[in-house]
């Protein structure tokens, strides 16, 4: 076995199939005896891997629970999830229990690189200790370690693992050398930085860049709105500059596996040398906001038809954090569910990605029967293949959370965001 790849979820299993296409014998290591499972039978629960791809490539996986068998691998990618607990802080708990399972079986010579976001340090000081607690190992001499931050996208198709820049930052620089080798097997441009902190906060920085703007377009939604100002009006004409300008769209609010987590990991470690990231939380406060910014909207449109929330039938239209996927990942639809329930809305939701809410114990709702008797249709997730502009024509309320509605003019029955 050439290759180990331990998490085996939207990170790992693409890595893992990228390796087998690449001809390389993986072995892909997951707690989750479901998953392993799964891969083992060729079906694929990722949505950037069809089943049809996964089958291709499974003479060269060999998916398993023990961690055992990684004392063959050449080189060991670690793709945990790092969470946020309860007071959103960052959860190391994955990471550390891999860490020290890794340690019972990784030997000398071998390439251990971390792929879990996470804040500058992680590296160093948590991996390097349990993998050298031995006293047979020491990182730069007979074991190397980097950090490459993952910067999948899912659903996207024209940036890939393979023609997406690949950060990597070893301990030393053979390390880093050793890192740059094993991707360029299934990336086409390896990008070295000078240490693993720099490789952990260029993720970072890449997300934070994100959530600050959409925190920013979002204020000016808000701020808009209540001067009576088109914001998309304002986005598209802003959009037309060609320097100096790149645009962000207003919405309900961030979601996935990123944007809504990253940040804290650097809020909270500036905080142990001393410094308060103000600009980096009042972007994640604004954007936590907007579930309900966008609650008190569908409740002043209601209003304005003399109904109320309680008793009113609300439709959702799309409820994955983005279009044209199924992640519902912190989506803002959540919230607003949990909001609208909580004040006493009779909800259904459509969408063709999302067949079950387990949470809010929803089932998603073919569009006729949902749109049937809705006092109010509201545009969470605009998702392709849905005619939003026929809808909204026809809704005797729409509510357009994403803008995509910007074709229909003179419906008084449509609000925007």
């Amino acid at each position: 076995m050439s290759i180990g790849v331990v998490g085996l979820g939207y990170v790992g299993l693409p890595l893992v199939v990228a390796f087998a296409q690449a001809g390389e014998e993986v072995v892909a290591v997951d707690v989750d005896a479901h998953k392993v499972e799964s891969i083992t039978r060729g079906e694929s629960y990722v949505e950037d891997v069809p089943s049809e791809l996964l089958e291709t490539v499974l003479a060269k996986i060999h998916a398993t629970t023990d961690y055992g068998p990684l004392a063959q691998a050449e080189a060991i990618i670690v793709c945990v999830p790092t969470p946020l607990n309860s007071n959103r802080e960052p959860d190391l708990g994955p990471l550390e229990a891999s860490a020290q399972a890794l340690a019972q079986v990784v030997r000398a010579g071998q390439l251990v690189v971390l792929e879990s976001t996470t804040y500058p340090g992680t590296t160093r000081e948590l991996l390097v200790p349990a993998l050298e607690a031995s006293g047979s190992l020491t990182v730069g001499e007979n074991l190397s370690v980097a950090f490459s931050p993952e910067r999948v996208d899912p659903g996207r198709t024209d940036f890939t693992l393979r023609n997406t820049p690949k950060v990597v930052g070893g301990l030393t620089t053979s390390c880093t050398a050793r890192a740059a080798e094993l991707y360029s097997r299934v990336c086409d441009q390896i990008q070295p930085v000078s240490t693993p902190e720099a490789a952990e906060l260029t993720k970072l920085l890449e997300n934070i860049f994100r959530s600050v703007n959409i925190a920013l377009v979002n204020e000016l939604a808000m701020v808009a709105e209540r001067m009576g100002i088109d914001i998309w009006e304002v986005v598209d004409a802003a959009a037309t500059k060609p320097y100096g300008f790149m645009r962000f769209e207003p919405g309900p609010g961030m979601g996935g596996h990123c944007l809504p987590v990253d940040p804290f990991y650097l809020t909270w470690r500036a905080r142990e040398f001393q410094m308060s990231t103000e600009f980096i939380e009042l972007a994640g406060k604004i954007n936590q906001q907007m579930p309900h910014y966008c609650v008190a909207r569908i409740e002043l449109a209601l209003n304005d038809l003399a109904k109320p929330i309680r008793g009113s039938k609300i439709a959702l239209l799309g409820v994955a954090y983005k279009g044209g996927i199924g992640d519902i990942r912190e989506s803002p639809a959540l919230r607003i569910i949990e909001v609208l329930e909580r004040r006493g809305a009779e909800l259904v939701y459509h969408d063709p990605f999302v067949p079950v809410l387990r949470g809010p114990g929803l089932r998603s709702t073919p569009l006729p029967e949902a749109l049937e008797g809705a006092d109010a249709v509201v545009l969470v997730t605009a998702h392709p293949g849905v005619d939003h502009d026929q809808i909204a024509r026809e809704a005797a309320l729409f509510v357009d959370l994403r803008g995509v509605t910007r074709g229909v003019d003179g419906a008084p029955n449509l609000v925007r965001l």
